[in-house]
């Protein structure tokens, strides 16, 4: 895990600073950006391995950078809002976004979610076997999934989302194993990461043989 670059993105500069500490402890590179239109520049140029992402930037704001970054780049994001609001945290991970943090933040928290999502990345990248449900075909090496003939448009986190609940077809997971099978990190209070993206997926397989189903106070089974 060592020297692999983080970029945090903030105007405050202690923010950067405590993060950096922190990071640096644990054998991370970190990078620095103070406000939305450096970190487009820096996510290009410098290919970090992961970003921490405020959500109040100057020049260009973090909803915005994070909507440019999906355009062409699958580099996890962890956003930071100031705000403890469902509609921040929503909209960033509908935009893209991996996971997110709400300040003040404990620095040992933002830690162990930087190498839970990196560790979680890391096997993203290493396939396993195609699955094939009803209709819907769902490949990890070319990390794409089809019903009948037509491609699912789906992000990074939706994928390996639909391929967990796939492997485990018929089984209800909970929202914390969700968070630990595809995030990759234990339980922290914090469950609407699951929901969205299972809202996601749903309105992506509609019409189809595949169906997400709801177990009311206990967790989400994928069924054909």
């Amino acid at each position: 895990m060592g020297q692999q670059k983080v970029l945090v993105v903030d105007d405050e500069k202690h923010i950067i600073d405590l993060a950096r500490m922190y990071l640096e402890r644990e054998g991370f590179t970190v990078e620095e950006a103070l406000d939305g239109a450096e970190a487009l520049r820096k996510i290009r140029s410098l290919n970090p391995a992961l970003v921490v992402l405020d959500l109040m930037l100057p020049e260009v704001d973090g909803w915005e950078v994070c909507r440019r970054t999906r355009v062409d780049s699958d580099v996890p994001i962890i956003m930071l809002t100031a705000r403890s609001d469902d509609v921040d945290k929503i909209v960033g991970l509908e935009l893209g976004a991996d996971d997110y943090l709400t300040k003040p933040f404990n620095p040992r928290e933002l830690v162990a979610r930087v190498k839970a999502i990196l560790r979680r990345y890391e096997r993203s990248l290493r396939p396993g076997k195609a699955l094939h449900l009803g209709d819907l075909t769902i490949d990890p090496s070319s990390r794409e999934a089809t019903l009948g003939t037509q491609t699912l448009e789906l992000r990074t986190k939706e994928f390996d989302l639909l391929y967990t609940l796939a492997e485990h077809r018929g089984q209800v997971l909970t929202r914390e194993q969700l968070l630990e099978l595809v995030w990759g990190y234990d339980f922290y209070g914090e469950t609407r990461t699951v929901d969205v993206h299972i809202a996601h997926l749903r309105k992506k397989l509609r019409g189809s043989e595949v169906q997400i189903e709801t177990l009311r106070g206990v967790g989400y089974k994928l069924v054909v």
